[in-house]
């Protein structure tokens, strides 16, 4: 599948410090220390319903640490997937009577249109769940000869994985059984299916019904489940081991932890990613916002009143990324205001001197992407250059130099 395209990143003069990343696992902010090449994979979007403000402040979340990779000299291998293979998907394309797929490339198209218009840095591999079936058949195929799956015996063979498969199950979220089985319930998984060996076992393989998508396989025609898409296509595209795995933080649980159960169990290794980083939810009216409460704010929708793209971005890098924060028509103003002032400071003949301000933003970034801070820093030289001046004659450029290419805003 492709990609969008991409704002060129400027390089920046000397080096800033190395990253540190809360880690959802371990409970604490701790180094992230990848090879000459940085490995990341990121869940893209289920594409039944336009961007929201909620995906667009978890992908701002790993463009910030795609960009400090970059100026810490990482080369940086990216994966993301759309997972086009999805209850929610056909439910929607059946409401509105138009096929599946129309449905997926519509929305994906206008995913990848504001993504670029956000100025995200795309995905080296950006990859389909239908691209990569095949993946996830040979993937379900060793867990089943492992003994780790297990076929259900009735009407619909539907194949299931073992929660108790690996030891170390439920390590990356840290919930006991109860918030598991009651997280598993609200978010796909299928507790109360009879036949199964437990409740919390995941579905790796949908046996065919009528009227449902499937695929050809050893295992009968059907459809993967959920959270073998993302291991398979993270496996066999960068392997075990990687250094980021990412989302929301509503994907703790279940899906990444099947996810990194399923890899861990077929390649033996005792954790999937050296770092579980997770972005906070985005609210609007006091709620979560959600396609099922109806209160979305739709980044195509901002961009078609004539926001600027750079204003919200600004906006959600306002706060904490794993903050759970609210969006509002005040911090969108805030950010107008902010980035017409960064603007006219930029665009100065000369300010006070620039390099303190680079460092610091470095600083601040490197520690768990504390943008709050970075932003503080930034709006105290804006204050200091419109109200004081200064004869740096090159820090101006700098500057918005620096802004560009660690913050990803456009002046």
């Amino acid at each position: 599948m492709q990609s969008w395209s991409s704002a060129p990143v400027p390089t920046l003069p000397g080096r800033g410090p190395e990253l540190r990343l809360y880690d959802t696992a371990d409970r604490q902010v701790r180094p992230v220390a990848p090879g000459t090449t940085a490995t990341m994979y990121v869940c893209g979007i289920t594409p039944y319903d336009a961007t929201h403000l909620g995906h667009a402040a978890t992908y701002l979340a790993f463009d910030l640490i795609h960009r400090l990779w970059l100026d810490l000299g990482h080369d940086v291998h990216y994966v993301q997937n759309v997972t086009d293979v999805d209850d929610p998907l056909f439910e929607r394309a059946d409401r509105d009577g138009i096929d599946w797929r129309a449905l997926s490339e519509q929305e994906v198209e206008l995913f990848r249109a504001d993504m670029a218009a956000l100025r995200v840095l795309p995905p080296h591999d950006y990859v389909a769940a239908t691209e990569a079936v095949a993946e996830m058949v040979e993937l379900i195929e060793k867990l089943l000869a492992s003994g780790a799956a297990y076929v259900v015996d009735d009407e619909y063979p539907d194949v299931y994985y073992r929660a108790d498969a690996t030891a170390q199950f439920g390590y990356e979220s840290g919930y006991n059984r109860d918030t598991m089985l009651d997280l598993f319930e609200q978010r796909g998984g299928d507790p109360r299916r009879s036949g199964k060996s437990d409740e919390l076992d995941a579905l790796l393989w949908r046996a065919q019904r009528p009227g449902e998508p499937s695929w050809p396989s050893p295992l009968g025609p059907g459809r993967p489940g959920w959270h073998v898409e993302c291991a398979a296509i993270a496996l066999s595209r960068l392997g075990s081991g990687l250094d980021v795995q990412g989302g929301g933080s509503d994907l703790i649980f279940p899906h990444h932890e099947f996810t990194a159960a399923h890899a861990e169990c077929a390649t033996g290794e005792r954790r999937f990613a050296r770092h579980y980083v997770h972005a906070g939810m985005i609210g609007w009216d006091g709620h979560k916002m959600s396609k099922s409460r109806g209160n979305l704010v739709l980044v195509s929708g901002l961009r078609t009143q004539g926001v600027e793209p750079s204003a919200v971005r600004l906006g959600l890098l306002a706060e904490h990324y794993r903050a759970d924060r609210f969006w509002s028509q005040q911090v969108l103003d805030e950010a107008v205001d902010r980035l017409q002032r960064w603007r006219t400071a930029t665009a100065l003949p000369a300010g006070p001197d620039a390099v303190d301000v680079i460092a610091r933003l470095r600083r601040y970034l490197a520690d768990d992407l504390d943008t709050p801070k970075a932003i503080a820093a930034l709006d105290g030289w804006t204050i200091d250059a419109l109200e004081y001046g200064g004869h740096d004659e090159s820090a101006p450029r700098a500057v918005g130099t620096a802004i560009d290419a660690l913050l990803g805003v456009d002046l």
